[in-house]
């Protein structure tokens, strides 16, 4: 069963950046359409990005040129580079597959967003 570790969060000023990592476990993580999701306090898990396994993206319309989405075969791990962060990104980030049936959830990784 896949186990994925979510990390690079942490407290930055809007408009600044970061990076998140999530490193999976498992030899069909190459196989696999992978993604970041974030759920704000007292809100639901919403889909961030998307990376097919050949590494070809799709975002959320509210961070469309701002995040990027990649990914490392080789390394089994996923990334997600966020510029231009805003308040209202303050959330939890947490990787998955792409679509259902999804493995265990990692811990994620927090982000807050604030001056």
């Amino acid at each position: 069963q896949v186990q994925l570790v979510e990390s690079g969060g942490g407290l930055v000023q809007p408009g600044e950046s970061l990076r998140l990592s999530c490193a999976a476990s498992g030899t069909l993580f190459r196989l696999a359409p992978m993604a970041w999701y974030r759920q704000a306090p007292g809100k639901g898990r919403e889909l961030v990005a998307t990376a097919s396994p050949a590494g070809s993206a799709a975002y959320a319309d509210s961070v469309k040129g701002r995040f990027t989405i990649s990914r490392d075969n080789a390394k089994n791990t996923v990334y997600l580079q966020m510029n231009s962060l805003e308040p209202e990104e303050t959330a939890v980030y947490y990787c998955n597959y792409a679509s259902p049936p999804f493995g265990p959830w990692g811990q994620g990784t927090q982000v807050t967003v604030s001056s």
